[in-house]
């Protein structure tokens, strides 16, 4: 078993993300446009010293908790999660999830890794709300918020532009009395 975890569940752990990440599929899982579809991604091109430079920004920020998803079995880097925007003074931060790796979709590993990092932020970091938004066209994500027991707090109209169009945003935040 790799110890290499700072969060460990029943089928993945949580770790800090490396410059080795930037050897797999990383790269390339930001430069897809199915994995990209309803996030902030994939509007240029991520080449590996942007990569580079955001691991290393990853692991210097006191804002930003941005933590590597690895598969148990084949301890292979699958996804990112981070909690985002954390705002010290107002005890909130900002959820984000991405599973780059499409052979782990659908089978509840955002689930468990966002357990995870709510229960991190709410009982460790001393969060008081996480929260989240995601395209009104992203259907999955509605799902795992709900899942995650967040509730449905508002719309932000035609806030993303994404193939072409404006699309709304769905809000989702959770309290740390809610859990």
């Amino acid at each position: 078993m790799n110890t290499d975890f700072f969060l460990e569940g029943e089928n993945i752990y949580l770790r800090s993300l490396n410059l080795n990440d930037i050897d797999g599929n990383y790269s390339l899982w930001l430069n897809d446009s199915e994995i990209t579809a309803f996030n902030s991604h994939g509007r240029f091109p991520m080449t590996k010293e942007k990569l580079s430079s955001y691991i290393d920004y990853s692991r210097s920020s006191k804002n930003d908790l941005i933590l590597a998803v690895v598969d148990k079995i084949t301890l292979k880097h699958i996804g990112n999660i981070s909690l985002q925007n954390i705002s010290w003074l107002d005890r909130n931060a900002e959820i984000a999830f991405l599973l780059g790796d499409k052979t782990f979709w659908g089978k509840g590993i955002m689930y468990e890794a966002g357990i995870l990092l709510i229960n991190h932020g709410f009982k460790t970091l001393n969060l008081h709300r996480i929260y989240c938004g995601t395209s009104s066209e992203n259907s999955g994500m509605q799902k795992l918020a709900v899942k995650l027991k967040m509730k449905k707090e508002g719309l932000r109209k035609e806030a993303i532009f994404k193939q072409g169009q404006y699309y709304d945003i769905v809000e989702y935040g959770i309290l740390a009395t809610e859990i």
